[in-house]
């Protein structure tokens, strides 16, 4: 399993989640390379487990972003300069540096497409529920994308959870 979507696939800057016997994986480092950074997990299974993992931190990190875009700009504030200043503090992110000029911008290209987003958290939520894990942020995510996909809009990409708050709060950025 990888993470880093269609642009990181193109970029050669995937994180690759490897599980397996470890000399096997050591060998095929090489070609791994090529794709991104190896991140080994464990045994056969735990490179799954490690993307699912991550698409569930993803997913509460989008909300979270754009929760506070939203909130910034229903309070009024510049929300560029907004997400400038926290971009240095404690609610600097990897999905604010890739996601939040692009929000801005309105562009909604797909690094990874939400339909794609949409069916990982649905597994996500399945093995959730085969471990007896509770996790209400991921089962708000998924319904918050879903409405996304219910909107035709699932060709989009993952920053297009924009749309799904404007929606509910009847608020338009830039406007």
């Amino acid at each position: 399993p990888v993470s880093g979507g269609d642009r990181g696939a193109k970029n050669g800057t995937l994180a690759i989640f490897a599980g397996g016997d470890e000399a096997i994986v050591n060998r095929l480092n090489p070609i791994f390379t090529l794709m991104g950074k190896v991140n080994y997990m464990g045994p056969s299974g735990k490179g799954q487990f490690a993307k699912l993992a991550n698409q569930i931190t993803i997913a509460s990190t989008m909300v979270g972003l754009v929760e506070g875009i939203i909130y910034a700009h229903k309070a009024g504030l510049n929300v560029a300069s907004f997400l400038d200043a926290i971009s240095t503090g404690a609610a600097g992110s990897k999905s604010l540096d890739l996601y939040g000029s692009r929000i801005l911008k309105r562009d909604f290209d797909p690094g990874f497409f939400v339909n794609h987003f949409v069916k990982d958290l649905g597994i996500c939520l399945k093995e959730c529920q085969n471990m007896g894990l509770a996790l209400p942020g991921l089962a708000l995510a998924q319904q918050l994308y879903l409405s996304l996909k219910a909107h035709g809009e699932g060709n989009l990409g993952t920053q297009a959870l924009i749309l799904a708050l404007e929606r509910l709060n009847n608020a338009t950025l830039g406007s």
